[in-house]
């Protein structure tokens, strides 16, 4: 991929700006949706600033050499539930969502100490391109699900009408929806494609915007005529705007808790152990996914400069930050590294004034309310263009593998179908993600057939690399 502004590169100070609220705009979806999905008085501006925090402790740790954000995490949304309830009669509350992301964190800080003093090698020999490539695939192609409801107006799968022979069933509610989807991914494209200059680099604030204006214009309209499906934009948030976010360390210490005796008490700790501790090591594996899909991205090994230790202090620590503030433990997102794929810009600095720009905007009630009225339907639209380069870009990744031969074939066939499957396990309060059991099996399958198995030649040239070969004899000629 062709970037535009390398990572220590320095746009001017307006496109920076501009190219941070970009980030910012195709994170803040989730981010802001875990809290909401959570509920017990969870705040979102919270977790705004938590992941603007923890983004920055990761930029600390990575010496500003890797551009990801940092947001809420998904994959402890079962670990934060366990924690608000501890299954016993003791109970923590926000205190115990501090715990859980604390004892979460140290396993990142074990594995950087891992890594520091035995290498990094070991990942690389355990995780090769077979590997990586498909596991970055499905955690794209994982969301699509997401980004196809989104796009129909649904917020999940559990407010969809579909019928089991023929799909979702369409509405004029679905249908307005999907016109605005439809309009956001369609502007996203031709900035992206046929774009000048600015246009190419921030495609989504277009996107945006456009999904937004004919969201607005039906809105008009169905206030006009009195049509509910025709009013997308929902516009009473802003009669319950909380002015200062409601950190998760003062709720935490200001609550009156349930203690129980030393033994529940004790019972209860276990239990957001086993809830968030298993959890890190699936995360740790999306960890991995995650930069060596934006090492390909930006053509340099993000774990051997700045070194995975220092991503994964970065990861751990600043997730442990998040929480403290939001009470949501943070990951790197893929929707920020798409967006790096899709602008081609890949500077830190985005990365760094995108981080201030969370932190400002969640004191900034009706800055932060006015994003929050985005509709699903336009974010929808921009996450099938996010979600589709994350899959595409992990595809990529296999291009220098021989598929020809069965001991590649297999692993990777084995994660694509796993995780596309959603083989999803849950045992007890611990879930064991789709993505987690289909990089566990893939490893396991890989593992086995490597045995004595020679090594095998990398191709010559990639694909890229033939293309450009029969261009310049075309010019030749």
């Amino acid at each position: 991929m062709k970037l535009i502004y390398n990572v220590k590169d320095r746009p001017p100070v307006g496109q920076v700006v501009v190219f941070a609220l970009q980030q910012l705009l195709a994170i803040l979806a989730a981010t802001i949706a875990v809290p909401a999905i959570v509920g017990n008085g969870m705040s979102q501006s919270a977790a705004l600033f938590g992941a603007g925090v923890g983004t920055l402790v990761y930029l600390l740790f990575t010496k500003f050499r890797s551009p990801v954000f940092l947001g809420s995490s998904f994959a402890f949304l079962p670990s934060m539930f366990a924690a608000f309830a501890g299954g016993v009669s003791a109970s923590l509350g926000y205190l115990g969502l501090i715990i859980g992301a604390v004892m979460a964190g140290l396993i990142y800080v074990i594995f950087a100490l891992i890594v520091k003093f035995c290498g990094s090698g070991w990942v690389n020999k355990l995780m090769p391109a077979v590997i990586i490539g498909p596991t970055v695939a499905i955690i794209g192609l994982s969301l699509s699900s997401n980004a196809v409801l989104n796009s129909l107006g649904y917020h999940n799968a559990g407010e969809a009408v579909v019928d089991a022979n023929n799909g979702f069933i369409m509405s004029l509610s679905t249908g307005i929806n999907l016109i605005c989807a439809i309009v956001t991914l369609v502007v996203i494209i031709i900035c992206s494609v046929y774009g000048k200059k600015m246009l190419k680099m921030i495609p989504f604030i277009i996107g945006i915007c456009a999904g937004y204006i004919v969201a607005l214009i039906f809105t008009l309209i169905g206030n006009a005529a009195n049509v509910d499906a025709l009013k997308i934009l929902d516009f009473s948030a802003f009669s319950q705007m909380k002015w200062v976010p409601e950190f998760t360390f003062i709720k935490a210490f200001s609550g009156n808790y349930v203690y129980g005796d030393s033994g529940t008490l004790a019972k209860y700790i276990a239990a957001i152990a086993v809830a968030y501790i298993p959890v890190a090591f699936v995360v740790f594996a999306e960890h991995i996914a995650d930069h060596k899909n934006l090492s390909s991205i930006i053509e340099s090994d993000l774990l051997d400069d700045p070194g995975l230790h220092r991503t994964l202090l970065g990861d751990g620590v600043g997730s442990m930050a998040g929480a403290l503030f939001g009470g949501c433990p943070n990951t790197t997102y893929g929707e920020s590294v798409g967006c790096v794929a899709i602008s081609g810009n890949a500077s830190v600095i985005t990365t760094l004034i995108t981080a201030c720009i969370a932190i400002a905007a969640s004191f900034l009630a009706p800055f932060t309310t006015f994003l929050a009225t985005i509709p699903t339907c336009v974010m929808g639209g921009v996450c099938i263009t996010l979600y589709g380069f994350i899959a595409v870009s992990g595809l990529k990744m296999l291009q220098k593998v021989n598929l020809d031969n069965n001991r590649n074939l297999f692993p990777a066939s084995i994660i694509l179908i796993l995780g596309v499957g959603g083989m999803r396990l849950v045992f007890g309060s611990i879930t064991i993600t789709s993505i987690a059991v289909a990089l566990i099996l893939g490893i396991v399958a890989n593992v086995i057939l490597s045995f004595g198995a020679k090594k095998e030649p990398e191709k010559v040239e990639a694909a890229a690399e033939v293309e450009k070969k029969v261009e310049t004899e075309q010019k030749e000629d």
